[in-house]
């Protein structure tokens, strides 16, 4: 099957997903994720199979077609424990899309272009139908900062805010540079991650926020360290 707007897709149903059907304004975010796994194969034989316990709407794989896997008016099991503004458990909420890539664990990898050609199609067309925020296109790792890095700091987030399907920074990337690994004071890194919860992070430990953060919006250094830099980034995405 063909999407009108260009997406070769096909579907190959998990069995993963929660009854009964939920109501089309329900929908009010998109969980981007990474597999994780070495084999594109196996990814999809685990989000099919009943004894993993997990699912997903959409699978992207390395060439760029796309599976559907459970419809999007099914919950499906995706997001697990998360958090996000006042939202809990986001698979109620949420269309999760997995995007084929080993992850942190088995050698990541930048994504392909065309799954990222791909994406940019899936996501403006879900975006469009369900009402979509583009501040409320997130990753795995901002809904769960504490135990999740998908999909990571090779994810071209900026590409996607180009389309105006994410939310970022416009902030010149060369002059803040310039901030980096600039101390700020105790006062100033509270206001950063109050900035954080604003945003919509929830409270998972400076450390992990910090981490989350950076993989998202400061993606060629990921220490975890509260600088100038990072402080001048959030309070720009907050006028965004």
């Amino acid at each position: 099957m063909s999407l009108k707007i260009g997406i070769n897709l096909t579907t190959n149903y998990s069995i993963n997903f929660s009854l009964p059907k939920r109501r089309r304004n329900i929908i009010k975010f998109i969980i981007i994720h990474y597999t994780g796994m070495k084999l594109e194969r196996e990814a999809i034989k685990r989000l099919c199979h009943y004894k993993s316990n997990v699912s997903s709407h959409y699978f992207i794989k390395k060439n760029g077609d796309i599976l559907n896997l459970v419809p999007d008016l099914y919950e499906a099991w995706h997001a697990g424990d998360s958090n996000w503004k006042s939202f809990k458990s986001l698979n109620k909420y949420s269309i999760g899309i997995e995007i084929h890539n080993p992850g942190h664990q088995h050698g990541y990898q930048s994504f392909k272009s065309n799954q990222i050609l791909s994406l940019n199609k899936l996501v403006n067309y879900l975006v469009k139908k369900y009402k979509i925020k583009k501040k409320n296109v997130l990753g795995h790792s901002d809904i769960a900062p504490n135990r999740k890095k998908d999909p990571g700091e090779k994810f071209p987030w900026k590409k996607l805010a180009k389309k105006r399907l994410c939310l970022w920074h416009n902030l010149n990337e060369k002059i803040i540079k310039k901030f980096r690994k600039q101390k700020i004071s105790y006062d100033y890194k509270k206001i950063f991650i109050n900035n954080l919860y604003k945003i919509g992070y929830k409270n998972h430990g400076n450390k992990s926020l910090t981490e989350a953060f950076q993989r998202r919006f400061r993606q060629d250094l990921i220490d975890g360290k509260i600088d100038k830099e990072c402080f001048l980034i959030s309070k720009n995405l907050l006028k965004q």
